[in-house]
């Protein structure tokens, strides 16, 4: 697996975002034949060319949506209350969803692997979400997450690839 060269990324991801955002936008009316398999196949084999753990950007620029579940089990292994978890690292946010209050994420490590890995978060365990059965019901989620994921950026370039026929 190839080490992820995060500055590389951002240039790349500047020229090349706004194509791979109208691509992924106008994909539910181009009614592609087998997107969701070509999807599910794009996605491993992106995961076998990249490595999360030589990345974390999305640990280091991002925050996951906590679940009350989430909450409970973290604040349990740190041993603290739940409501002493939220109040030292997390925010309510307008439509009150729970977040990290900053970034990078207080538990990326200094080797980018996540200290609680086995508790994370559910949105941590699913991340970067590619692997959804419906590719076109994360038509926003994948636009969003071009930004901040090399995998992400990586998988879309494939399918435009594919179904723009420039592979």
């Amino acid at each position: 697996m190839k080490q992820i060269d995060l500055i590389a990324f951002k240039r790349k991801n500047a020229k090349k975002r706004r194509i791979y955002a109208a691509f992924l936008r106008n994909l539910p009316q181009r009614k592609v034949r087998g997107l969701n398999s070509l999807a599910v196949k794009m996605t491993a084999e992106t995961f076998a060319e990249i490595d999360c753990r030589r990345c974390a950007n999305c640990c280091k620029t991002m925050t996951p949506t906590y679940t009350r579940a989430d909450i409970i089990r973290i604040a349990a292994h740190l041993n603290i209350t739940p409501d002493m978890y939220k109040e030292k690292y997390l925010y309510q946010d307008d439509v009150g969803d729970w977040l990290h209050k900053s970034t990078p994420c207080h538990f990326l490590g200094k080797s980018n692997l996540c200290t609680i890995y086995e508790i994370r978060p559910l949105d941590c365990s699913g991340y970067p979400h590619t692997h959804k059965k419906n590719f076109m019901m994360q038509t926003d989620l994948n636009v969003q997450n071009l930004s901040y994921c090399p995998a992400t950026f990586r998988m879309v370039e494939k399918i435009y690839e594919i179904v723009e026929g420039k592979k």
